[in-house]
């Protein structure tokens, strides 16, 4: 009869509210995890039952049931933070990680990441990040599908001999031809000069000298170059100097590309250095001035820093100053994020309703990074108090139902008496 019915519909709404208290109570306690994503219940009726009326048939409703818990994917806040391994994503995209032996993907939003004793890019459970690799020796990121990040060299890295200088100066157009044979000892017998310090296969460093001398001819400079080798012996280029043309307007005309200075052998077991000047060379009515010059070798270094990028490059510092690109943080995002599946420790999994994952790099479509942020929990506690509130309004009137049902009851009942 209908009494039972109200009973029972006071019953489903304190099953709903329930769960309802709990999605809001498990909300707060995560408002500081990191990255956390809130949740809130969606209600629905359950089956009607029909009355006959003097107005016809009717509907009388059975109760309340949950249709949905859905996680709400809005973004969060970012915190700074000291390390450089903390990355936040701003967008819609998804961190990808594996467990070690196990082919699963799993997704999180917490970059919260760091280095395990084996040298992989892990979240605080071990978990290793996922990112497309580059080539060290082209520098190119590797085609192919994303794996493992890991740095292998943890200690020294390998000199890298000197192959080409590069020289940006300028040579003032109003120098006069000196006097007398150029001599490398006697700065009168030449205009200016310039050193370069490179570096031979092993790491050692050495100094060449390049001196330039106006000759009698307009526009045009004899080059010179020394250098010594590990006995102090010099190596030069004295009885053949270089030739440097330039025209009416102080641009060099010749030579066009660079120049090889031969084979150099330090005496010092390394190898012959094969080094090449490129003159980035004008010839204005200024004063003689070195602008900038850059040569690509390095010593030997040590690793000093790892850090990752705004472009969520992992990328590995060492001592000589150089910096090399390990790996590059790619990023999955879902049509339905909505439908992930909860995996704990801040991961998800994906299932048939978020549709296929489009994985890719960093960027406008799948969500910028952050460096030295974490993203924050999504949770409003004012909004969840409110929920809060309301919820425990709802159990208390469906408890209310419950007790005045059985009042009603117990009068139907003394009706024999």
């Amino acid at each position: 009869m209908g009494i039972s019915s109200a009973l029972y519909s006071g019953v489903s709404g304190l099953k709903t509210n329930s769960h309802a208290m709990s999605v809001i109570g498990n909300n707060l306690a995560h408002t500081n995890t990191v990255a956390f994503k809130g949740a809130r219940t969606v209600f629905s009726d359950l089956l009607s039952s029909s009355v006959a009326g003097s107005g016809g048939q009717s509907q009388i409703g059975r109760g309340v049931n949950l249709s949905k818990v859905d996680n709400l994917f809005t973004q969060g806040t970012f915190e700074s933070t000291e390390s450089g391994l903390d990355v936040a994503i701003e967008g819609e995209g998804f961190f990808m990680l594996k467990e070690p032996g196990n082919e699963t993907t799993y997704y999180s939003r917490a970059g919260a990441f760091r280095f395990d004793e084996n040298g992989y890019l892990v979240n605080p459970e071990g978990f290793r990040v996922q990112g497309q690799q580059f080539n060290v020796a082209t520098g190119q990121l590797t085609p192919g599908d994303p794996s493992e990040i890991r740095v292998t060299n943890t200690g020294l890295i390998e000199a890298n001999a000197t192959t080409l200088v590069t020289m940006n100066t300028n040579l003032d157009a109003s120098s006069v031809e000196p006097v007398g044979a150029f001599n490398y000892l006697d700065p009168t017998t030449y205009n200016y000069s310039s050193s370069t310090q490179v570096f031979d296969s092993l790491g050692n460093t050495h100094l060449v000298t390049v001196y330039f001398r106006k000759t009698g001819v307009d526009n045009t400079w004899n080059w010179y170059y020394s250098t010594e080798d590990a006995n102090g012996t010099v190596i030069e280029n004295f009885a053949t100097p270089g030739t440097l043309t330039f025209d009416a307007q102080g641009n060099k005309t010749a030579p066009l590309g660079p120049i090889a200075l031969g084979a150099i052998d330090w005496l010092n077991g390394s190898e012959n250095s094969n080094i090449e000047l490129d003159f980035n060379t004008t010839q204005y009515n200024s004063a003689s001035v070195v602008i900038s010059q850059d040569q690509n070798g390095f010593g030997a270094g040590d690793l000093t820093s790892i850090d990752i990028n705004e472009e969520g490059i992992v990328v590995a510092s060492y001592s000589n100053g150089e910096q090399i690109n390990i790996a590059q943080l790619t990023l999955a995002k879902f049509q339905n994020p909505g439908g992930l599946q909860l995996a704990g420790s801040n991961m998800y999994l994906a299932n048939a309703s978020t549709g296929a994952p489009r994985i890719g790099l960093p960027g406008p479509e799948l969500g910028k990074i952050f460096t030295n942020s974490l993203e924050q929990s999504n949770v409003d506690m004012g909004t969840e108090f409110v929920r809060l509130i309301t919820t425990q309004r709802g159990f208390q009137a469906n408890s209310k139902i419950i007790t005045t049902v059985d009042e009603l009851l117990n009068e139907l009942i003394n009706l024999k008496r």
